[in-house]
């Protein structure tokens, strides 16, 4: 059943997606299934062909590669919306907490002037600053603006300059 799946996907990558059938075989599937034009038969079976293995990559190390400013814009958009989903559920809490009786809510405002507190209220502000500006350069990107190369680095590098001066102002409202 597997080889009957794998010529099938073969044909439908070789054939209905001709642009982008090499790039995806080669980096998402194993090698008895690359497409027929880098395959070639031997004994009876497929068999890699040695260009294909020359041209992956050795080092898929996350911390030595070198990215761009975009990937990195991207990879942070990425884990500040986890840190606010989870940000939010404390401030639930916090809410929760005040709005339980009058000695929960004494007790959460004693909280919020801890040093412990602000920086957590701090942080899941600077998490929402964070998230709300990229998020506004993806939907600017949406609409074509900003779609080349230099372009995408330029809003990159916008939106760090532009979250960090809110994350100062806002960290200098806090305290």
């Amino acid at each position: 059943m597997r080889g009957d799946f794998s010529a099938l996907l073969r044909v439908f990558l070789c054939v209905a997606l001709p642009k982008f059938s090499h790039f995806t075989v080669r980096v998402s599937l194993p090698c008895n299934c690359l497409p027929i034009s880098s395959m070639r038969k031997t004994a009876g079976h497929n068999q890699c062909d040695e260009s294909v293995n020359k041209q992956r990559p050795v080092n898929l190390d996350i911390g030595t590669i070198s990215l761009p400013i975009t990937a990195y814009a991207s990879l942070l958009h990425r884990i500040s919306g986890v840190a606010l989903f989870i940000g939010v559920a404390i401030l639930m809490w916090l809410l929760d907490s005040s709005l339980s009786s009058e000695d929960g809510f004494n007790a959460v405002k004693a909280l919020f002037d801890s040093f412990l507190c602000k920086l957590i209220v701090w942080g899941v502000l600077a998490v929402l600053i964070y998230h709300t500006v990229a998020g506004i350069r993806h939907l600017t990107m949406d609409l074509g603006i900003g779609e080349t190369m230099e372009g995408g680095s330029r809003s990159a590098r916008i939106v760090f300059v532009v979250s960090v001066i809110l994350i100062v102002l806002v960290g200098a409202r806090i305290w």
